[in-house]
C-alpha cells in the first residue's frame, strides 16, 4: 500500500482528498501546518487556527487514519512574511500563496512526507498530475474545474516532484460536488465556508499589517501624472497598488489609476485608464516545470494573476532567469511583483515574477 501525507487545512476540500485517497487504496496519514501566529495579539490565521486543527482531527478520527500538527511558524515567517513585507517597501504586489506553497508545501512539507517514509505529498488545490508521452515526463495540467483551477498557485514546484504530487480533486468540475461528497460520508465540514482573504490577515488590510511589521516609518510622497504633473500627496506606497482606483483623494478631469510605485523617487505615478494596458512585460525568477529543451521562444497562454484570463502570447528567453512575455492583446494593470504563469493547451510550462 503506498502511502501519503495529506495537508490538511480543516476545510472541505482537503477534507475530501483525504476521503478519496483513502477509497483509492492509499494509506493516508493527515498533517495541519501552524504557520502564522501574531506575535502581539497572539491571533492565528484561519487555516491553521486550533478550530481548524480540530476539523482536520475529527475528519481524520472519521476515516480512521493518523493526523499530526506540524510547527513551521519560524519558517513562514522567513520565507512568506518576511517576502511579502519587503515586496510592499520596494513597490510590489507580493502573492503570498505561491511563497507559501513553493518553500512550504514543496519543500519543507516534501522533506517530512519522506521522513515519514511516504512516496506522495497531496493536497486539496484544483489541478492534476499525470504522465505525458508528448514530453515524456510527469506534468501539471488544469483541473476540469476550470473556474476553480488553481495551477496558477502552484507553479513553483520543482519538476522533479511533480510525480510524486497527488491532487485528488484534479478531475470533479464543481465545489458543489465536493460538498455533496462531504455530506453523503458524515463529514462535519460540509458547509464550512471557504477562506477569501490572505490567510495571516484576517481584516483583508494589507497596508496596515505592513505598517505594523515595519521596522521604519513611512515617508509621504507625491502623487504625480505620466506627463509629471503633481497632483497630491500620497501617505506612503505600501497602500498601493497597480491599476487602484479608491482611496487616491485626488481630483482630476478624469479618473484616474495607479500605473506605477516609484520606489526609487517615492512618487505614485497616476494615469487614465488607457494608460493601464501594455502588450509587454518582463519577468524573472523563471521556473520551468519542462525537462525538455526550452526553446528561445514559443507560443503560449498566460495568466498575469489568478483571476485573469489566459491570454496568447510569445514566450521570449532574454538572458539567464529573465523573460519577456508579448501578448496579442493588451493586458490591464500588469503588476511588478505578481506572477506571470504560462500554458501550452492545459499544461503548466512554468511561471515567473513581473518585473
Amino acid at each position: 500500500m503506498k502511502r501519503v501525507l495529506l495537508g490538511m487545512s480543516g476545510g472541505v476540500d482537503s477534507s475530501v482528498s483525504a476521503l478519496l485517497l483513502k477509497q483509492q487504496g492509499y494509506e493516508v496519514i493527515g498533517a495541519t501546518m501552524k504557520l502564522w501566529e501574531d506575535e502581539k495579539s497572539g491571533e492565528e490565521s484561519k487555516c491553521c487556527s486550533l478550530s481548524a486543527v480540530y476539523d482536520a482531527k475529527r475528519v481524520c478520527d472519521k476515516l480512521d487514519i493518523p493526523h499530526y500538527t506540524l510547527n513551521y511558524k519560524k519558517e513562514f515567517k522567513e520565507y512568506v512574511i518576511k517576502d511579502f513585507i519587503n515586496c510592499y517597501k520596494c513597490g510590489r504586489t507580493p502573492n503570498p500563496c505561491i511563497e507559501c506553497n513553493t518553500h512550504i508545501k514543496f519543500d519543507l512539507f516534501y522533506k517530512k512526507a519522506l521522513e515519514l517514509g511516504c512516496e506522495y505529498i497531496a493536497t486539496g488545490h484544483y489541478a492534476k498530475t499525470e504522465f505525458s508521452e508528448k514530453y515524456n515526463q510527469y506534468v501539471l495540467k488544469k483541473s476540469k474545474a476550470e473556474k476553480k483551477d488553481q495551477t496558477y498557485f502552484l507553479y513553483g514546484m520543482p519538476k522533479e516532484i511533480i510525480s510524486k504530487m497527488i491532487f485528488p480533486l484534479g478531475d470533479y468540475v464543481d465545489k458543489t460536488e465536493i460538498r455533496k461528497i462531504a455530506l453523503e460520508n458524515g463529514l462535519q465540514v460540509a458547509t464550512k465556508p471557504d477562506s477569501q482573504e490572505i490567510c495571516f490577515i484576517p481584516n483583508n488590510n494589507y497596508g496596515e499589517f505592513v505598517l505594523n511589521n515595519m521596522n521604519e516609518k513611512l515617508k509621504k510622497g507625491n502623487i504625480v501624472t505620466t506627463s509629471g504633473e503633481i497632483l497630491g500627496t500620497h501617505n506612503g506606497l505600501i497602500h498601493y497598488t497597480v491599476g487602484q482606483r479608491k482611496g487616491l483623494q485626488i481630483s482630476y478631469k478624469e479618473p484616474l489609476y495607479v500605473i506605477k510605485l516609484d520606489n526609487n523617487t517615492n512618487e505614485l505615478i497616476v494615469g487614465t485608464k488607457s494608460e493601464l494596458y501594455s502588450k509587454e512585460l518582463l519577468a524573472n525568477e523563471v521556473n520551468f516545470l519542462l525537462s525538455s529543451k526550452i526553446q528561445a521562444s514559443m507560443d503560449v497562454t498566460a495568466k498575469i494573476r489568478y483571476r485573469a484570463e489566459e491570454a496568447k502570447a510569445k514566450l521570449i528567453f532574454i538572458k539567464d532567469d529573465i523573460i519577456k512575455l508579448k501578448f496579442e492583446q493588451e493586458q490591464k494593470a500588469i503588476t511588478p511583483g505578481q506572477s506571470v504563469v504560462f500554458y501550452k493547451d492545459d499544461i503548466v510550462l512554468g511561471g515567473a515574477k513581473i518585473i
